[in-house]
């Protein structure tokens, strides 16, 4: 069984990051930065990886998805130069929108995380993170990437 959620995200992009200057802080103060993402999809359409890079803000990451045929969800884990894979989040694609999440800690506090993608049929797809410090009744957006394809 093969899965093609993620095809759109193959190739080149640009990217407008915003991300809050302070999380869960009850903050609203959020900067902006430009970043690049390189994408391949592989397996079949079953795995994505991608290298996210903004190097005025010393980031670059990377991205696995895998595609579970057996219990029909993706799992997406994040990395960066500290040389750890975070928690994989969890999830699935429904009505169009990407919605995966799993339990983790920010700064030692027990937190829930939700990867959302949105617009992904559109030139302009989005990508947004946000934590819950109450079990996912309510959400802090706090990382916002929109997508264009690089010239």
């Amino acid at each position: 069984m093969t899965n093609h959620d993620f095809d759109f995200v193959a190739g080149r992009w640009t990217s407008t990051q915003r991300r809050l200057s302070s999380v869960l802080t009850g903050s609203d103060d959020w900067y902006e930065f430009s970043a690049t993402l390189d994408a391949q999809v592989l397996l079949d359409g079953n795995a994505t990886f991608d290298v996210l890079r903004a190097p005025e803000q010393g980031i670059e990451g990377i991205t696995l998805r895998l595609y579970d045929g057996e219990q029909k969800i993706w799992r997406i884990w994040w990395a960066t130069a500290r040389g750890t894979l975070d928690v994989p989040v969890e999830g699935r694609f429904v009505d169009g929108v990407g919605t995966f999440e799993c339990d983790d800690t920010w700064q030692g506090r027990p937190i829930r995380v939700r990867y959302q993608w949105l617009d992904t049929e559109s030139p302009a797809p989005r990508w947004e993170q946000a934590f819950s410090e109450d079990g996912g009744t309510t959400w802090e957006v706090n990382w916002v990437a929109t997508f264009r394809r690089a010239a």
